[in-house]
């Protein structure tokens, strides 16, 4: 079972555009995810300006890596330490808690999860 930050079944972050590690739409994670794409987020144009200013430009496609490249509003599971990053910034995007795996809070705290959380609760996703 596939569990999220408030320790309920995780449900499925998005899937227009594909997302997750594994491009089924979860912020899972596992053997070879070195990024932890574990943080549903939606996307923010001072977020993207961020990261892209950080190194991680993610607002150009990359078919190479099956990536479309985001705008704001768009739904992605992030990578925890990016998120942190720009939380310490100061310009964290908005986190949907539903769709964000349990183990990013080996990074980042519930209390700064919840001080950006989307008023969605998500819709549960039967385990495929």
């Amino acid at each position: 079972m596939r569990t999220n930050v408030l320790l309920k079944p995780l449900t499925c972050c998005c899937r227009k555009p594909m997302t997750g590690f594994y491009r089924d739409g979860y912020c899972r994670t596992g053997p070879g995810d070195v990024g932890l794409h574990t943080v549903c987020i939606e996307a923010t144009e001072e977020f993207l300006n961020f990261s892209y200013l950080s190194g991680n430009d993610l607002s150009t496609p990359a078919p190479q890596w099956d990536f479309p490249g985001l705008k704001p509003g768009d739904r992605w599971c992030l990578c925890v330490t990016r998120w942190k990053e720009a939380l310490d910034a100061g310009c964290a995007p908005p986190v949907a808690l539903s769709a964000t795996h349990e183990s990013a809070l080996e990074w980042v705290d519930l209390e700064d999860l919840k001080a950006h959380a989307l008023d969605d609760p998500g819709e549960v996703m039967d385990d495929e």
